[in-house]
């Protein structure tokens, strides 16, 4: 009977979590991403084969979205903790006063596509009366091409057509169909559309002499107050993945063979082309976020300053921890 007993004993000992080894939950975030978003995707993907969430104590799913509209709308709505992407339209979401919420980081401080039209179109002028084409009205795409036709004084609602043709896979069927005569192309796709030999690049937006805050994290601001340890370890697996993604390009070539991108010249290109734009400390800076704001087709956004929108606390807390530096290998 007591050997019985004690076997008993011993199998709901095995049961239960262990007194000496306490088990321990990932935390669940849903994070949100639109289109095809180029150096962002790639080092998502490295996170992901890293698998530093989870060494964060994370478990983290991240969703795609077809464009910027319907990322903005599932963020207002509760449907995802965060974004990821569409800094812009993300701010017109907040500036409009539909959603409290602040910009946290800033990965990407420059417009990193490519304008790429039907060959027939030499120069800037000759787009005026031709068809472009936008993920969605409202989308980050359509603010950017709105954006860098003004720069052309071209107007975008008087001398061009644009169309709604969804993400830059889509856009790039219209381009190589002659739907359209020319979109925005992220980065990692140019080499596909240049392929079918239907298209030609107008101009390169990354060269613009401007900083504009393209891509980086945006959540609600009750989010951020009730979730600071989770956000705190969401960071630092990111702060960690832009470190692997700078100091190891053997990394971001796998994550771009993950992606379909298996020509190694093609690979070359794109690391080189994102190294230069992904930064090592991803701090929201006033002057992207301004001119964010002054592209912006809401009234607000003409009044709102950067500050009004920007929460670096989280980021900067991380920073004096000496964190990054030791990423690097640097002294803190």
């Amino acid at each position: 009977m007591k050997r019985n007993l004690a076997l008993f004993a011993g199998l709901l000992l095995a049961s239960l979590p262990s007194l000496a080894h306490p088990q321990t939950s990932l935390s669940n975030v849903i994070l949100g991403h639109s289109g095809s978003t180029g150096s962002l995707g790639n080092l998502r993907r490295i996170i992901e084969r890293e698998k530093l969430w989870e060494k964060h104590g994370l478990s983290v799913k991240s969703v795609y979205f077809g464009s910027g509209g319907v990322l903005t709308q599932a963020l207002a709505g509760g449907n995802i903790a965060g974004s990821e992407s569409e800094v812009p339209g993300m701010l017109n979401l907040t500036v409009s006063g539909v959603l409290d919420a602040k910009l946290l980081t800033v990965t990407i401080n420059k417009i990193e596509h490519v304008f790429v039209v039907r060959k027939n179109i030499a120069k800037n002028d000759d787009l005026k009366g031709k068809k472009l084409a936008v993920s969605r009205f409202g989308s980050a795409s359509d603010t950017v091409t709105r954006l860098v036709l003004k720069s052309w004084k071209i107007d975008p609602e008087k001398e061009v057509i644009l169309l709604q043709s969804g993400n830059t896979p889509t856009r790039m069927s219209a381009l190589a169909a002659g739907h359209v005569d020319g979109a925005l192309v992220s980065p990692e796709s140019i080499h596909k559309i240049l392929a079918s030999a239907c298209c030609r690049i107008l101009f390169d937006l990354s060269e613009l002499p401007m900083d504009y805050a393209r891509y980086g994290y945006v959540f609600p601001t009750a989010w951020i107050k009730s979730n600071r340890d989770v956000l705190r370890r969401l960071l630092m697996a990111y702060l960690e993945g832009i470190a692997i993604f700078r100091t190891r390009p053997t990394a971001a070539f796998a994550a771009l063979e993950d992606d379909g991108i298996k020509d190694p010249a093609v690979q070359k290109d794109i690391y080189e082309r994102s190294l230069k734009h992904v930064r090592e400390y991803p701090i929201p800076e006033p002057n992207g976020v301004q001119n964010v704001l002054e592209s912006l087709p809401h009234p607000n956004a003409k009044t709102s300053k950067p500050a009004q929108l920007i929460d670096t606390s989280v980021l900067e807390e991380i920073r004096k921890s000496g964190f990054i530096d030791k990423l690097y290998g640097r002294p803190s």
